[in-house]
């Protein structure tokens, strides 16, 4: 940084003009007041202005154009309808797919309740459970566990754990005769049960089929996909659209709310630009305009271009309105640093070396040369640290005037 703004200081002193005298040899010189401002130092972006949100849409099938229903400069809803084509084939179609679902729907329940009146109430259950055998096993497992008992008692473990065994046997026999099993149904049933199968088929056969001819109906039409204005209407009423053309761009659709200026930053500045940074945004279309704006994006990956290396960047505008438009040219001075309410001396005035800065100043009829130290600056005005007061008048020596030394050394 401070070699850049060295460099900035250096090229205005080289177009001072040092006079190496206290008083010009002319009798007219021309003069500068010193002032009180700010200072901004920033790095240039090049770009256009971008909406980023927006779309191409178009129909989904062929057909001839019978409704368009919005103008260029519309705004819309999402949801909304635009365009449509002529859809009476469609339209049939979908009628066909409903009826012969309802139809569908029919059968099945008549098929389901066929089956449903032919069980009930001859087979209420398809299970049966051999209750008589889990009492008999339980039994004969409380008479083996009573007996287990006793031996234990005895003292006689051996042969009360081999009885022990046996109940557990007994206890898995009783729980295998309480669960539940089949029993075969009658072949009647068994049909009833396959038609009842086959409707179900045919209903879901028929309702992908209606879902399908509804899906071709939808893609006669074109829908807001975004609230949005509509720059584009690239279709007419009565239009034929084959299946070359039924996919061109028909309406483009715009979302204002939202715009931003994407640029390239010079691989030199690239250093100093950061994200949050200010930027002041001016148009070509609109150039008593500035607009405010903020880094929100720079690119990690370098551009290179006739040997020239860039990176890409983005900046959002805090505020707009309807007088901007999607790709204007613009220009954004990112600002790197800034001085508010400093001294400021314009560049022509400075004379001396970089190490060692002067300006001439005029004090009632003579001139004072005087030594000076200097702050930031923007290739125009440098900020004065000290030397230099408000309201100082000093000497900007003529441009055709060149120093006999450079930097008066």
């Amino acid at each position: 940084m401070k070699k850049w703004l060295a460099l900035i200081i250096a090229i205005s002193l080289v177009s001072t003009i040092f006079t190496g005298c206290a008083q010009s040899e002319t009798t007219e010189q021309e003069t500068a007041v010193v002032t009180r401002g700010d200072l901004e130092i920033g790095v240039t972006v090049s770009g256009n202005l971008e909406m980023p949100h927006k779309t191409d849409l178009s129909f989904g099938i062929t057909g001839m154009v019978a409704e368009v229903l919005v103008s260029e400069g519309d705004s819309v809803v999402e949801g909304q309808d635009l365009a449509r084509l002529d859809a009476s084939s469609l339209e049939l179609n979908v009628e066909v797919a409903q009826a012969r679902y309802e139809a569908a729907q029919i059968d099945y329940k008549m098929a389901e309740n066929k089956l449903m009146q032919t069980i009930y109430p001859h087979y209420t259950n398809t299970y049966s459970t051999d209750l008589p055998g889990v009492w008999l096993v339980l039994d004969e497992a409380q008479g083996t566990l009573e007996e287990a008992q006793r031996l234990l008692e005895q003292g006689e473990t051996e042969e009360a754990q081999v009885l022990l065994d046996s109940v557990e046997a007994s206890l898995i026999k009783a729980q295998q005769k309480s669960q539940s099993r089949p029993w075969a149904l009658p072949l009647s049933i068994k049909l009833l049960e396959l038609q009842v199968d086959q409707a179900k088929i045919a209903l879901d056969t028929v309702e992908l089929e209606l879902a399908s001819v509804r899906l071709e109906l939808t893609k006669a039409v074109i829908t807001a996909s975004f609230n949005g204005i509509v720059a584009d209407v690239m279709i007419s009423e009565g239009q034929q659209l084959s299946a070359m053309t039924y996919a061109n761009p028909a309406i483009r659709l715009i979302d204002t709310s939202e715009i931003k200026m994407d640029g390239v930053i010079d691989e030199i500045d690239i250093s100093m630009v950061k994200l949050g940074q200010e930027a002041n945004i001016t148009l070509d279309a609109l150039p008593d305009r500035e607009i405010k704006g903020k880094v929100t994006f720079i690119s990690q990956a370098g551009t290179v271009q006739a040997g020239v290396v860039s990176y890409e960047s983005t900046i959002t505008l805090e505020k707009w309105d309807e007088e901007l438009r999607d790709s204007m040219s613009a220009t954004a001075e990112i600002v790197i640093e800034r001085r508010d309410d400093v001294l400021l001396l314009p560049n022509r005035a400075i004379q001396g070396s970089l190490a060692n800065p002067s300006a001439e100043v005029v004090t009632g009829e003579q001139v004072e040369q005087r030594q000076i130290t200097l702050g930031l600056s923007d290739g125009i005005n440098t900020e004065v640290l000290s030397g230099l007061e408000e309201g100082d008048r000093v000497v900007v020596p003529p441009v055709t005037q060149f120093p006999s030394t450079l930097f008066g050394s």
